[in-house]
């Protein structure tokens, strides 16, 4: 199986958009900087310091869970196989002897 053929965000958008809030919140830093007094900067700047790691902690998680349990993992592929045997189990129900002699009316 090939990704090639998957649809998904070119590189460059996904990147952009990655960069935007980072480069808002260095102009917005700049702009406002010389306004604040020195401890009102040195707070604020630790308070969005330790907020920006919090919103980079589902990219890590998520990269992490990707890695251990993605479709090329040791994991992915164990649980690739086992959705492929589960597939021959089928309806266990269905009985195509018994469905064929009902309709020549034979049970």
């Amino acid at each position: 199986m090939s990704d090639e053929h998957t649809e998904s965000t070119p590189a460059w958008i996904e990147t952009s958009a990655l960069t935007a809030p980072a480069l808002l919140g260095a102009s917005a830093g700049l702009l406002l900087g010389d306004l604040m007094h020195r401890g009102a900067r040195r707070g604020i700047g630790i308070g969005l310091g330790i907020l920006g790691v919090a919103c980079l902690l589902p990219y890590a998680v998520g990269g992490v869970t990707w890695l251990v349990t993605g479709p090329r993992s040791r994991v992915g592929v164990r649980r690739q196989i086992q959705r492929i045997r589960d597939i021959g189990i089928g309806a266990p129900d269905h009985d195509e002897v018994d469905a064929e002699l009902r309709e020549q009316g034979l049970i």
